[in-house]
């Protein structure tokens, strides 16, 4: 059987190129050269959050309409009473079967799992998805997922205002009372900040393996699916369905 749950194989059926060998003395020497650029790269990312932390807010509607698990609530109750609400926007495509489902949303939601030390700061994380709260829930409990779950579709053009509606979002709001305000927001590749499989893939010789990182000649970098130069689909799924569906796992969205 095929092992569905590994990434795609190198593009070539050579084996790829290897780091050049070289004794202990020289290899500390390396790191410790680069070890200055991350230590400056960790103390800038300290810089950012800290004029994160100085940004000015807007205030929300608390009383915007979501749909959960008892039906019609709002975004002040996601807050489950905590203080503050980091809400991620999950893309749907209505309609479409698990397969078809956005794999790069899928790979965000599947690196959120322990939510104790988000409470811990008086933080609540939740999924606001972008479709109708039946089918995508079904998708959540397919892949094994236990964070809250809403949809955002009955307020979603006042939720994501200005900005575009159906792309992958993540939003830091804060409640005073009850009153809810917006404090920041990312999209596209600022969301790996939700991420460690990326994290971890940096840390080793090969990388991600995509066709958009600057990597040596021989480098493996497998081609996505379909064509792009990302790696989060196999044989026509993300990557995570197929230990679901190995597993037995339903992934019919009724």
């Amino acid at each position: 059987m095929t092992d569905h749950a590994s990434a795609l194989p190198p593009a070539t059926d050579h084996a790829p190129a290897l780091p050049p060998v070289t004794d202990r003395a020289a290899f500390e020497a390396e790191i410790d050269k680069l070890r200055v650029r991350e230590k400056a790269h960790t103390r800038e990312g300290d810089a950012i959050a800290a004029a994160r932390r100085r940004l000015p807010m807007v205030e929300v509607d608390g009383g915007l309409e979501l749909t959960g698990p008892d039906g019609p609530t709002t975004l002040l109750d996601a807050f489950e009473g905590r203080r503050q609400l980091l809400a991620y926007y999950f893309m749907w495509h209505p309609g479409h079967p698990a397969a078809e489902q956005c794999e790069g949303c899928t790979w965000c939601a599947s690196q959120v799992r322990e939510l104790s030390y988000l409470h811990s700061r008086d933080i609540t994380y939740a999924v606001l998805c972008q479709g109708p709260y039946e089918q995508s829930r079904r998708y959540r409990d397919f892949m094994g997922w236990d964070m809250p779950w809403y949809s955002a579709l009955p307020s979603l053009e006042r939720l994501l205002v200005g900005r575009h509606v159906g792309m992958m979002h993540l939003v830091s709001y804060l409640r005073d009372g009850d009153r809810v305000f917006e404090t920041w927001w990312t999209t596209l590749r600022g969301v790996e900040q939700m991420d460690n499989s990326y994290r971890l893939m940096d840390l080793t010789a090969y990388g991600r393996q995509e066709l958009w990182e600057d990597s040596p000649e021989g480098w493996p970098q497998g081609q996505g699916e379909p064509a792009e130069d990302i790696r989060l689909r196999t044989d026509g799924r993300p990557i995570p369905h197929w230990p679901r569906l190995a597993a037995g796992h339903s992934d019919d969205l009724g």
